[in-house]
C-alpha cells in the first residue's frame, strides 16, 4: 500500500462582521502573521540586502553621517518619497487583486514600474518583484498570482507583488502594508549600519524612532488615491541617479 502525502497551502478566510480587511479568527491571524513574517523576512530570497535605495551615495556625499541624519533621511523617504509611493501602489494592487479586477491591476503594475525615478531604483524594485513572484508561485501559489500573470506582461514591482500575494491569501491590507513598510525601513537601516557605520544598538534606536513615521505613512497610503502619487524627496532621487556612477560601491542601488 502506498501513502501519498500532498502539501496544500490553505487560503485564509475573512468574515463580514470583522470588516472587509479583517481576519476571522485567532488561528487565521496567526497564519497571516506567519506568512507576512516569512515573505518579508530578510531571509526571503529576493536580494533586498544588495540594494540601498541611494543611501550609499548619500553617505559618501556627507548627507548621512550618523544616527540622527540617517533617521531624518529615512523619515523623509517614508512620508514624502519612496515609502509613501510604494505603500500606495501596494494598497491599490491589493484592492484590485482582491476584487479580481485584472485590467485595473495591469494598469497599476504598469504605472508602478514607470514611476521609479532612476535606472537603479527601477532595477531594485523590479528585480525584487520578479524574484518575489517566482518564489511565491513555487511555495505560496494562489489565484491572484494567475490574475497578475494574465494581465501584466511587463516588469512587476516589489510592492505590487506583495500586495497581490497578500490579497490572494486573504491577509488584511492594513497588516500587509505595515509589515511591508517595516521591512523596507529595516533594510534601509541595515544599509546605513554597514556604510556609516553604526552599531546594532543605534540601528534599533533609529527603527524605534521611525515607528510613528511608518504608521503615518501607512495611514496616508491607505487613504490615498493614485492621484495623490508624488515624491518631494529630490535629494534621495538624485542620490539614486548619482549612485550609478559612484566609483566604489557595495550596493546595486
Amino acid at each position: 500500500m502506498t501513502t501519498i502525502i500532498t502539501t496544500v497551502t490553505p487560503m485564509l478566510m475573512t468574515t463580514h462582521d470583522r470588516g472587509r480587511d479583517g481576519i476571522a479568527s485567532e488561528a487565521e491571524e496567526s497564519a497571516a502573521l506567519f506568512r507576512l513574517m516569512t515573505w518579508l523576512s530578510p531571509s526571503f530570497p529576493v536580494g533586498a540586502f544588495s540594494y540601498s535605495s541611494g543611501i550609499e551615495w548619500a553617505i559618501e556625499a556627507g548627507d548621512i553621517t550618523d544616527r540622527q541624519t540617517l533617521q531624518d533621511w529615512l523619515a523623509a523617504m517614508l512620508l514624502e518619497g519612496a515609502g509613501f509611493c510604494d505603500g500606495l501602489f501596494l494598497c491599490h494592487a491589493w484592492r484590485a487583486a482582491e476584487a479580481g479586477e485584472g485590467r485595473t491591476l495591469g494598469e497599476i503594475a504598469e504605472l508602478a514600474a514607470a514611476f521609479t525615478p532612476s535606472r537603479e531604483r527601477h532595477l531594485e524594485t523590479t528585480a525584487q518583484g520578479r524574484a518575489f513572484v517566482e518564489i511565491a508561485r513555487s511555495a505560496w501559489n494562489c489565484d491572484t498570482l494567475d490574475l497578475l500573470s494574465s494581465h501584466v506582461t511587463g516588469p512587476i514591482t516589489y510592492p505590487v507583488a506583495v500586495g497581490v500575494l497578500a490579497a490572494g491569501h486573504r491577509i488584511s491590507l492594513s497588516s500587509t502594508l505595515h509589515a511591508f513598510l517595516h521591512a523596507a525601513t529595516s533594510n534601509w537601516i541595515s544599509a546605513g549600519v554597514r556604510l556609516i557605520p553604526l552599531g546594532q544598538t543605534d540601528s534599533q534606536h533609529v527603527l524605534a524612532a521611525l515607528e510613528g513615521a511608518i504608521a503615518a505613512t501607512a495611514e496616508k497610503s491607505l487613504l490615498g488615491s493614485l492621484d495623490d502619487l508624488g515624491s518631494a524627496t529630490y535629494r534621495a532621487d538624485l542620490a539614486s541617479m548619482r549612485h550609478e556612477t559612484q566609483y566604489t560601491r557595495l550596493f546595486r542601488s
